[in-house]
This record gives C-alpha cells, sequence and structure tokens, in this order.
C-alpha cells in the first residue's frame, strides 16, 4: 500500500511540474525583461492554479506515506521514478529529449535507489 502511495504522490509531482510547464509556456519572455508582469501573469494562469491543486493534494497523500515507510526510502523511490517519468514525459509532450548521457544518469540513479529500496 506505501508504494501505491509513493507512485500517487509521485505521478501528482510529474503532472503538476507538467501543468505549471505548460502554464508558463506562453509568457516565458517575460520573465526575462519584465518580471512583474510575469509574476502576475503567472498568478492568473488557469495551469498554474491546477498544478498548484494539484501538488498539494500530493503532498497530502505524502503525509500518509511518511508516517508509513522510512523518510529516506520514501523519497528515492519517489525521487528515482520521477525523474524517469518527468524525462519522458517532458520529451513526448515539451520534445525536450535527452542524451543518451542523461538517459544512463537517469537509469543509474533508479539503479541505485532499487538497491537502497530492497535493503
Amino acid at each position: 500500500m506505501t508504494y501505491l502511495l509513493i507512485l500517487v504522490t509521485t505521478l501528482s509531482t510529474v503532472g503538476a511540474q507538467l501543468l505549471l510547464k505548460q502554464g508558463l509556456r506562453p509568457i516565458a519572455a517575460l520573465a526575462a525583461s519584465a518580471r512583474l508582469d510575469f509574476l502576475v501573469a503567472a498568478v492568473l494562469s488557469p495551469w498554474v492554479w491546477a498544478a498548484l491543486v494539484l501538488q498539494v493534494l500530493g503532498y497530502v497523500v505524502w503525509f500518509f506515506v511518511i508516517t508509513q515507510e522510512k523518510l529516506g526510502i520514501a523519497f528515492a523511490v519517489s525521487g528515482s521514478f520521477f525523474y524517469l517519468v518527468m524525462a519522458l514525459l517532458s520529451w513526448v509532450l515539451f520534445d525536450e529529449a535527452l542524451t543518451p548521457t542523461q538517459w544512463t544518469g537517469i537509469a543509474l540513479i533508479s539503479a541505485g535507489v532499487l538497491a537502497v529500496a530492497r535493503g
């Protein structure tokens, strides 16, 4: 059950980050030149609000995770899954391809987390 909750939390975080990226794409140019306008536009973006709600929901689920699992283990499992899923979805949705070296790094992180999780 704990690993299912970790999965839910991780997918909430991934989903929130993807929504945030989508919401900030149209206003990204403002970030360098008109920071206040950028912040106002970000606060008014429904994508940003959806990301915030999803992240808070994932955070609430995380409360239950860390009461049932060692924090170091839970965070490692979540983090490794997060890196893998985020890299794949960023590539598919935003055409943000990674190099073979970067994919190798993600694979090594994931293998290390499996070793930690199995204890």
